[in-house]
């Protein structure tokens, strides 16, 4: 087996754990909450400072591009999209709900994993730049939410400045560019609590997983997917081509682009009030097939 062959099925393995788990009442749907908590106020965090902390940065502005790809890439998929949804009549809620789906990739939670597995910490690293576009698009539909369906702009700019994934990367940019040490003690526990991201996401996934959604909004699922797992990493195909990248400049962003509907979205879904079940199902589909896309975009990289 290859590195693409043993890295998703190793993901593909932790997931249906996650869902077994679920299947014989050892962890439920409830546990979701507590564990994603975990995930992004603890270890992904430590994962993410880690990475930076101890990277090579000398690359940075080769590195600054790639935010601006994910961010090109989302915002021409989200805009035909929503263009394609408005024929339709839909409701503002109902689009909105698709839309943020489409625009907010699973740049982290799936994105990490699969680059680290594939390219080592050299993806990895690509991937974390790669994941700040996705709080920025975060942070852009915030706002645009807030004075479409009204709310608090303040409410808006807590979550983000308060989002602990964030701070990672600055702190471990700043921390790594500055030579500042934190010491082996911490340095090493660090380290510790980063390398149990990437299982108690995929069991995390498992456990959200609900094939129930298909019934309830198979065409708004099967056009969420067609955008997000097809047209999204096709946008980033082409501005990368155009740029001339190469090698994981050129493969990354691919990959990230490709990865599917982020948990983000359904953040955005419950505290603005859209149809978050719809939000829901969309996400939770869009990872099921995207273990089937991921491995056949990989091979062609």
């Amino acid at each position: 087996m290859n590195a693409i062959e043993i890295t998703i099925l190793s993901i593909i393995l932790m997931i249906a754990l996650g869902y077994f788990l679920k299947r014989i009442d050892f962890l439920s749907v409830k546990d979701v909450d507590s564990l994603n908590k975990i995930v992004i106020n603890i270890l992904l965090p430590c994962m993410i400072f880690s990475a930076l902390y101890t990277a090579d940065l000398s690359l940075m502005s080769s590195l600054g591009i790639l935010p601006f790809i994910i961010l090109a890439s989302s915002f021409i998929t989200g805009i035909i999209s929503y263009l394609i949804l408005k024929r339709f009549n839909l409701p503002d809620k109902v689009l909105w709900s698709v839309l943020v789906a489409i625009m907010i990739a699973n740049t982290a939670f799936m994105g990490y994993p699969v680059n680290i597995g594939v390219y080592g910490d050299d993806g990895l690293l690509r991937a974390i730049f790669c994941d700040i576009a996705t709080s920025v698009i975060f942070l852009i539909l915030s706002f645009f939410l807030v004075l479409k369906f009204g709310g608090s702009p303040r409410t808006a700019v807590k979550k983000i400045a308060f989002f602990p994934p964030l701070w990672a990367i600055i702190l471990g940019i700043l921390f790594n560019i500055a030579n500042i040490p934190i010491g082996p003690v911490l340095e090493n526990t660090v380290t510790y609590l980063g390398n149990g991201t990437i299982p108690l996401i995929m069991l995390s996934l498992g456990i959200s997983i609900d094939f129930g959604g298909i019934k309830r909004s198979k065409n708004m699922i099967i056009f969420t997917s067609i955008m997000k797992l097809l047209f999204f990493p096709l946008i980033a195909f082409f501005i990368v081509s155009w740029m001339g990248l190469a090698d994981l400049q050129f493969n990354v962003p691919i990959i990230e682009a490709a990865m599917p509907s982020g948990m983000l979205s359904l953040i955005l879904a419950i505290t603005y009030k859209l149809d978050y079940e719809l939000t829901s199902d969309c996400i939770l589909i869009d990872t099921v097939i995207s273990l089937v896309t991921l491995p056949v975009i990989l091979m062609f990289l």
